[in-house]
């Protein structure tokens, strides 16, 4: 690491070891919470990263101190060039993991073995098909679920990310720590977060308070186990007695985890976030591709975040026309 490394530590000494790079804005399902409902306008493809850009960009922030990455989207899984991505990055001192809705990932199991990609976030919201034809607008539930136990067979870690919302999926919550009784699985609990046309309402949220005060409904406090969480974790993790996996909460909304936050986030086009609640972004791509040094533009933008919630106070983050400014979560990366 060079003499520049504080260019990833902010005013509040957070240091950002953890960039998650967004690979394409395109997806094959229709989530309502993570894009509005008429879609959103593709950017044409000379706008996005490059594979060759998104190495060199990525490997200046590691020089700097980053070690772990996270493909995102969108799907990633979409990028043709996925393999030339993963292959390009593997060659960084990082760990890498990636998120995805699971529907093709069966096809690039010996791909991501290959390089080492054994973490995989993926995103299910509920165990019935019908409810996931609802939510997601799509008819994939069965290859979903059968590519996460064809995962789990195949030694990877999967996490399974379930953003809850009242009257919609909350009554599921103990079917879906009952699924760690006999599989390896990390299930996480996601409040619903205010983005650009997801109809966002604080009603919506399920809280920590009432899913752990539904999950001690349903089980002896003896037997539910609080987990020692990670450095920089952004979950509460527990786990029920004699169950093989586990399952945690991410409170976003209800319980920020910002003092501890050590993640950037780079767009499919090039912007740097320094939060993903901030309304403003940095664009790289532009002045690297002109061949600029981008390094104080992520000082920069590293020492701009603030303390919380992209500044936005309790009052204002409840109120979701704060957030029209903010990109909708696929835009973003998850």
């Amino acid at each position: 690491m060079n003499n520049s490394q504080n260019i990833l530590t902010d005013r509040f000494g957070r240091k950002h070891n953890y960039l998650r790079i967004s690979l394409t804005e395109r997806c094959n399902l229709r989530c309502s919470y993570c894009m509005p409902l008429e879609g959103v306008p593709l950017l044409p493809k000379n706008n996005l990263m490059n594979a060759e850009e998104i190495y060199a960009i990525a490997k200046l922030f590691v020089d700097e101190g980053v070690d772990k990455i996270r493909f995102t989207g969108g799907e990633p899984l979409l990028r043709k060039d996925f393999p030339e991505i993963i292959e390009r990055l593997s060659v960084l001192p990082i760990k890498m993991s990636m998120t995805t809705n699971g529907i093709t990932i069966d096809r690039h199991i010996s791909l991501l073995k290959k390089y080492n990609l054994k973490t995989v976030n993926l995103s299910l919201d509920t165990l019935d098909a019908e409810k996931f034809k609802d939510i997601t607008f799509r008819d994939y539930f069965q290859r979903v679920y059968d590519n996460i136990l064809l995962l789990l067979n195949e030694d990877f870690q999967v996490k399974i990310n379930v953003v809850l919302m009242k009257n919609v999926n909350d009554n599921e919550i103990i079917d879906f720590i009952k699924f760690t009784q006999n599989h390896n699985v990390i299930v996480r609990f996601i409040e619903f977060m205010p983005f650009d046309g997801n109809q966002w309402d604080r009603e919506k949220t399920v809280s920590y308070d009432e899913i752990m005060n539904l999950v001690h409904q349903n089980f002896t406090a003896e037997n539910i186990v609080r987990l020692q969480d990670e450095a920089h974790d952004t979950t509460r993790n527990f786990k029920i007695n004699g169950f093989k996996g586990s399952f945690g909460i991410i409170s976003t909304v209800t319980n920020p985890f910002c003092d501890t936050c050590n993640r950037i986030r780079l767009t499919a086009n090039g912007q740097l976030k320094n939060c993903l609640f901030s309304a403003t972004e940095s664009d790289l791509l532009t002045p690297f591709r002109n061949h600029e040094d981008i390094k104080p533009l992520i000082k920069k933008a590293v020492l701009g975040k603030f303390a919380m919630r992209g500044g936005l106070s309790d009052e204002e983050f409840i109120n979701p026309l704060e957030h029209v400014e903010n990109r909708s979560m696929i835009r973003i990366g998850g």
